[in-house]
C-alpha cells in the first residue's frame, strides 16, 4: 500500500520543490530580469558633437558615466532617468530639440550600464547614486528651471529624486514621467502572478514618491504600451489629481518618442516653463524633433 501511495504523494512534494527553488533563484537573480545593460569599453567615445560633454562621478564602489548637453547660457535643465535597458547611446538622443528651446540635458548610466564600473545591489543604492549625479551637476542650475525626468524604469527613481528635493527645499518646476509604473510591484503582479510579491527586492514605489511631490508633475504614457499598461499612468493621477496625463494615441511602450503628439507635449512643457508660450513651434510629422523659433 505504501509503494502504491508513494508516487502520489510525491509528485506534489517535487512540485512544491521547484516552486520553492524558482523562488529562490528570483530572490537571488532577480537584477537579471530586472536590469538589461549594455556595457561599453571604458575608453570608447560615447558622443562626438562639440557641446556634449562626459564625466564621470565616483560612488561607494563605482564610477558612473554621466553625458551632459552643456549650452552656453540654458534656460534650465532636464535631468533624465533612463529605462532599464542598453546605455546612454541608445538614450542620449534627439537632442536637437532640447538646444532649440535652450535646455541643458543630463543624463547617466546605472552600474554596469554603458562605461558605468559595478553593479546593482539594491534600490537603495540606485537611489544613492541618483542623487550623488544631481548633487555633480545641481550648482549649476541654481535659479535656472529644473526637470527630473524619467522613463520606465527611471520614473519611479524620478519621482524619488524630486520628492527629496522638495523635501530639502528645492522642488523642481516638473516632474516628467513617461510610460511610468505605479510601483515594481503591482507590474511584477500583473506579469509574474503566481510569485509572492514578498520576493521582489525592487518595490520602487513611484505612487508613494508621487504624493510627496509639491510642485507640477506631467504623466505620459501610450494607450497601446503592453509592457506597462497606460492604467498605471491613470492609477498615478489619483495619487496626485492636479497632475497632467497625455495619453499618446497609437503608441506602445518603446515607441513613445516617435510620436509628435508626446514631441509636441514635451516641447510645449518645456516651452511654458521657460516663458516662451508665444514661440512658434513646429513638429516633424514622423522621426523628427520638434523646434521652436526661440531668441
Amino acid at each position: 500500500m505504501r509503494r502504491m501511495f508513494a508516487p502520489l504523494i510525491a509528485v506534489p512534494a517535487l512540485g512544491a520543490a521547484l516552486y520553492g527553488a524558482a523562488i529562490a533563484w528570483l530572490w537571488f537573480r532577480q537584477e537579471q530580469l530586472l536590469f538589461e545593460p549594455a556595457p561599453l569599453p571604458s575608453d570608447q567615445p560615447l558622443f562626438t558633437d562639440p557641446d556634449v560633454r562626459e564625466f564621470m562621478v565616483d560612488v561607494p564602489g563605482a564610477r558612473l558615466s554621466v553625458a551632459q548637453l552643456k549650452l552656453p547660457d540654458p534656460r534650465g535643465v532636464v535631468f533624465y532617468l533612463h529605462g532599464n535597458s542598453g546605455n546612454l547611446r541608445k538614450w542620449f538622443v534627439g537632442l536637437d530639440a532640447f538646444r532649440e528651446l535652450n535646455f541643458d540635458v543630463v543624463m547617466m548610466d546605472y552600474r554596469g550600464y554603458g562605461k558605468s564600473t559595478g553593479r546593482i545591489e539594491s534600490e537603495a543604492q540606485l537611489r544613492s547614486d541618483v542623487r550623488a549625479v544631481w548633487n555633480e551637476v545641481a550648482t549649476q542650475y541654481e535659479g535656472r528651471r529644473i526637470v527630473v525626468s524619467g522613463q520606465s524604469l527611471g520614473t519611479a527613481l524620478a519621482a524619488g529624486l524630486s520628492a527629496e528635493l522638495c523635501e530639502a527645499g528645492w522642488p523642481p518646476d516638473l516632474t516628467l514621467l513617461i510610460s511610468a509604473y505605479s510601483s515594481m510591484r503591482a507590474l511584477a503582479d500583473e506579469h509574474y502572478p503566481w510569485v509572492p510579491s514578498r520576493v521582489l527586492r525592487y518595490p520602487l514605489a513611484t505612487a508613494d514618491m508621487l504624493a510627496k511631490i509639491k510642485g507640477p508633475v506631467m504623466l505620459v504614457h501610450g494607450d497601446r504600451d503592453e509592457l506597462i499598461g497606460h492604467h498605471h499612468s491613470e492609477a498615478l493621477r489619483k495619487v496626485l489629481p492636479q497632475c497632467q496625463l497625455l495619453l499618446v494615441e497609437g503608441a506602445g511602450h518603446g515607441d513613445v518618442h516617435e510620436h509628435p503628439s508626446f514631441r509636441q507635449g514635451i516641447a510645449s512643457a518645456l516651452i511654458g516653463l521657460a516663458g516662451l508660450a508665444a514661440a512658434p513651434v513646429s513638429y516633424a510629422p514622423s522621426g523628427g524633433s520638434p523646434t521652436a523659433a526661440v531668441s
